[in-house]
Parts: structure tokens; C-alpha cells; sequence
């Protein structure tokens, strides 16, 4: 594993799990030292048993415990949780309601795997990491909005497409953005120029010829640093890149991929059948399956795979990475989502969308 998975691997609110065996001393340094206002506190099999804040070690110490006993007694074993799936504004709503400022992330198996910080919630985070926009197709499927416009300029609300999503990533923090240009590219570098204009800075990768929605990352000058953000270019969404971007770093995966569960009713009943014999009967059956979003994180290591100036699709990437041996993940998402990639879907976001943190589709 890499340094850099490595050190997203390990984020600070590690540093405040503490076995239920520690004492009320070292519980007041945890707090001290880590500035989270709160200590989780797991068993020896890693399981969450509950949380300490400095309120429990006060009334701990009123009721005679002294700075050698175990931290035990106090435990709050029935704190507020939630799940990893749980949106930002719930999140952020529930620590408001309950005038609390560390939320723990548990899931279904009772493991730590986060915390709610309300400080980061109400502050986004700045990200270093680059954000690759593929916006260099030519949208025949929405012909004849673009024989004269690329379709990442088609306005949505009076705006484009492309400076939603620009708009979208930096009301999270992001500020370095690559765009990916090859039909009529010179129409989106006439309209953001470097992205100076919305405070930001904007780079152009030119494709002499379509390279797919992976092989224009291979134009890049020099390796990134840190994990990239990608994005196609007329994906309209309310997804968290920044918790996205988190949630590649925890599980140190190479690649990441945004899903969504896509449900299909058959508008017939089905026969189930075995040779000539009928099995059963299916009145209208749902077929649900995930479905690529097209919003990524890589890892600065996966792009080794990808060939100079050659052509590669996502998928490809994602396969020739799990070839190599590397580890590669979806992201479940759940919010409002809509790829503008046909006349009806631009009709669409035309009529329902209004803002990306509000929404619904």
C-alpha cells in the first residue's frame, strides 16, 4: 500500500478509539490532544460500546472516581449514531436538534468506521485534489441542440451544464479543475478561461481525437499528488464529492465508482418455466441492478495503467486495474442524480432542476 492510501487510511478520529480498560487520566489527554470533544469506545473485537465526552468524566470524578480508575462507569452506552448512508443534512440536522458536536459512524456489524465532525460539516473541507471533467463528446444523442454547441454548454436553467457541476464542486472545497475538451472545445475555453471568474483555476487536456472517458486523464503533464475526481461532463447530481472522496481514502481502494440502483418493471407477467414445465409466475417482476454514474476517484497509482494519448473507457480502467491486483470499489449514492445525455433527460433538468443541494428528481 501506498503512503498516500496509507495516511488516508488512518484519519484523525482513529486516535480517539480507547478501550473500555483505559483510565479517566489518559481519557483526559485523548481529549486534550485530539480536539474531536469526544472519545469512542470500542471492546477488544473492535465493536462500538459507547462514547465519553468531558461532561461524563466531570460527573465520573463528583461521584468519587479518581484519575486511575477505568473509564467503564462512565461510558455512554446508548449514544446517538448513524449509518454510513446517512445524507450530510440529516446528519447535520440531527447534530443540531441535539445540540451535539461529534456525531459516531457505525454500520450494521457495530464497527467505528467515521465521525461527524459539526465544525467540518459547517465549515467544507478545502480539496487539494484535482477535479477531471470529460467534456469533450460530441452529444449526438441530443442532436440538434449540438451541431452548433458542445453539450456540457447546453444551459440548464440558464446556465451550463459544465458550471453546475463546477459550481457544485466548489461549495465543497474544490478549487483545482481540468477540464477535457476535443469537440468544439474552443467554445468551453471561450466561456471559462483559466476560471478566474468563479475563483477558481481551470486546465485544459485537448484531445486531438476522442480518447473515452478515461484516456484524456492520460494527457495529464505530471502524476497527481493526491486522488483525482472524475466526472463526465452532463451528470447533474447532489452527490458529496467530498464524502466520496473520504469514502476512496478509508477503504484504500485504487478506483472508485459512484452507482445507483436502477429498477426496471417488466411490463408482463412472467413464466418461469424448466424445459416444457411451468416453475411459477412472476405477476410484473422488478429487476433492480446498479448502474455506472459517471463520477469516479482515482488514485494517483491507477493511472498507470492507462496508455499515452490511447484510447480507454472507464470500464476498461476499472478492469485492467482489478487484472493488476488492485483493489476496486463502488460507491453507493442516493442522491439526485440525472445524466443529460438524451433530448429527454435535457427536458428534464429543464423543467425540474433548480438547485444541486435541493433538488429532487
Amino acid at each position: 500500500m501506498s503512503e498516500q492510501v496509507k495516511q488516508y487510511s488512518e484519519p484523525t478520529w482513529r486516535k480517539v478509539l480507547l478501550s473500555s480498560q483505559t483510565t479517566i487520566q489518559t481519557a483526559i489527554g485523548n481529549l486534550e490532544n485530539s480536539g474531536l470533544q469526544i472519545i469512542l469506545v470500542v471492546d477488544i473485537n473492535g465493536s462500538f460500546v459507547g462514547t465519553i465526552t468531558d461532561g461524563d468524566i466531570r460527573r465520573g470524578l463528583l461521584r468519587g472516581l479518581s484519575l486511575n480508575s477505568s473509564i467503564d462507569s462512565i461510558i455512554h452506552r446508548s449514544p446517538l449514531v448513524v449509518p454510513p448512508q446517512m445524507s450530510r443534512e440529516t446528519v447535520l440536522q440531527l447534530m443540531q436538534a441535539n445540540a451535539i458536536h461529534a456525531l459516531p459512524i457505525v454500520d450494521e456489524t457495530r464497527q467505528v468506521i467515521g465521525l461527524h465532525s459539526l465544525n467540518k460539516l459547517l465549515t467544507p473541507c478545502q480539496h487539494p485534489n484535482l477535479m477531471i471533467i470529460m467534456a469533450g463528446g460530441k452529444g449526438t444523442r441530443l442532436h440538434p441542440y449540438t451541431v452548433n454547441c458542445p453539450k456540457p454548454l447546453l444551459p440548464v436553467r440558464d446556465k451550463p451544464i459544465l458550471e453546475h457541476i463546477i459550481e457544485r464542486a466548489k461549495e465543497e472545497g474544490f478549487h483545482n479543475f481540468v477540464l477535457a475538451i476535443h469537440y468544439l472545445g474552443h467554445m468551453i475555453e471561450d466561456y471559462f478561461g483559466d476560471g478566474s471568474s468563479w475563483q477558481i483555476q481551470i486546465d485544459y487536456l485537448r484531445e486531438e481525437q476522442p480518447l473515452g472517458t478515461a484516456g484524456a486523464i492520460s494527457l495529464l503533464q505530471s502524476s497527481p499528488e493526491t486522488p483525482l475526481l472524475v466526472s463526465n461532463g452532463d451528470v447533474l447530481t447532489d452527490v458529496r464529492y467530498g464524502e466520496m472522496l473520504d469514502f476512496h481514502n478509508l477503504h484504500g481502494a485504487s478506483a472508485t465508482m459512484a452507482v445507483r440502483l436502477h429498477e426496471w418493471q417488466n411490463p408482463f407477467g412472467v413464466v418461469n418455466i424448466q424445459g416444457v414445465d411451468i416453475v411459477g409466475f412472476e405477476e410484473k417482476p422488478i429487476v433492480r441492478s446498479h448502474v455506472n454514474a459517471g463520477i469516479y476517484v482515482l488514485s494517483p497509482t491507477a493511472l498507470n495503467v492507462l496508455e499515452k494519448d490511447q484510447y480507454c473507457d472507464m470500464p476498461t480502467l476499472f478492469s485492467r486495474l482489478q487484472e493488476r491486483g488492485d483493489r476496486t470499489i463502488v460507491y453507493p449514492m442516493h442522491e439526485p442524480w440525472l445524466d443529460v445525455g438524451r433530448v429527454e433527460e435535457l427536458d428534464k433538468a429543464q423543467k425540474e432542476w433548480k438547485n444541486p443541494l435541493t433538488s429532487k428528481f
